[in-house]
C-alpha cells in the first residue's frame, strides 16, 4: 500500500521529528513529574490518541474545514490555551509536597489514570497546528503512482503515532520514575509541582501566541 524507500525514510523523519522536545514531549514529562511512571505512561497514552485522532482527520481532508475558516483555527487554539493555564493553576495549587506527615504525603491522591488519559488526549487534540503538521508533512511521502492515497495517509499518520508513543511512553516512565525518587523530599516535591505549573502556562501562552 505504501512506497517502502519512500516508507523507510519517512520512518527515520518520524523518529527525528519524535525524539525532539516539544509542547507533547514537555506535557509528558510535567505529567510523569506530578503522578509517577503510570502518570506519565498514561499521558503518553493520551497523546498518543490524540494524534491518532488527527492523523486520521488529515487522511480523510477533514483539516480542509480549518484551513477556510481561519476564524475556527484560532478559536480552537485559545481553548486549548484555556485548557493548559486550567492545568498550570491544578499544579500550581497542589500544595502536598509541603505535608509534614510523610504517611500523610504517601497517601497523596495521585491523578486518575483515566484523567490522566483524557488531559493528554484533549491538549493534543486541542492543538491545531498538530493539524497544519499532518497536513504538510504526511503526504510527501505519498507516492500517488500506488493510488489509495488515503490508506497510504493512514498508514504514514498511523505510524508516526506509534513512534511517537515508543519515544513518549519511555520518557513518561522514565520521568515518572525519577520524580518518585525525588519526592521522597517535601521541598523537590513542591518543586516539581511549581515546574509542571510551568510548563503548563508556557505551553498556554506559546498556543495562545500563536508562536512556532
Amino acid at each position: 500500500m505504501v512506497d517502502t524507500s519512500l516508507y523507510v525514510a519517512f520512518l527515520a523523519a518520524a523518529f527525528a521529528l519524535c525524539i525532539t522536545p516539544g509542547p507533547d514531549m514537555m506535557f509528558i514529562v510535567a505529567m510523569g513529574g506530578r503522578g509517577g511512571p503510570t502518570t506519565g505512561l498514561m499521558a503518553a497514552l493520551g497523546v498518543a490518541f490524540g494524534a491518532l485522532v488527527h492523523a486520521g482527520a488529515a487522511a480523510l481532508g477533514l483539516s480542509a474545514l480549518f484551513m477556510s475558516l481561519p476564524s475556527l483555527y484560532h478559536a480552537l487554539r485559545w481553548i486549548g490555551a484555556a485548557y493548559l493555564l486550567y492545568l498550570a493553576v491544578q499544579a500550581f495549587r497542589d500544595r502536598s509536597g509541603l505535608r509534614s506527615d510523610e504517611a500523610t504525603a504517601a497517601a497523596r491522591p495521585v491523578p486518575g489514570r483515566f484523567r490522566t488519559f483524557r488531559q493528554g488526549a484533549v491538549t493534543n487534540m486541542l492543538n491545531p497546528k498538530v493539524i497544519f503538521f499532518n497536513v504538510a508533512f504526511l503526504p510527501q511521502f505519498v507516492n500517488p503512482g500506488l493510488g489509495h492515497a488515503v490508506g497510504q495517509l493512514l498508514v504514514l499518520g498511523l505510524t508516526l503515532v506509534l513512534v511517537g508513543l515508543a519515544v513518549d511512553a519511555s520518557i513518561g516512565l522514565l520521568s515518572g520514575r525519577l520524580s518518585s525518587l525525588l519526592r521522597r523530599s517535601r521541598r523537590v516535591a513542591r518543586g516539581l509541582n511549581i515546574f509542571s505549573g510551568t510548563v503548563f502556562a508556557g505551553l498556554a501562552a506559546r498556543l495562545a501566541l500563536g508562536s512556532d
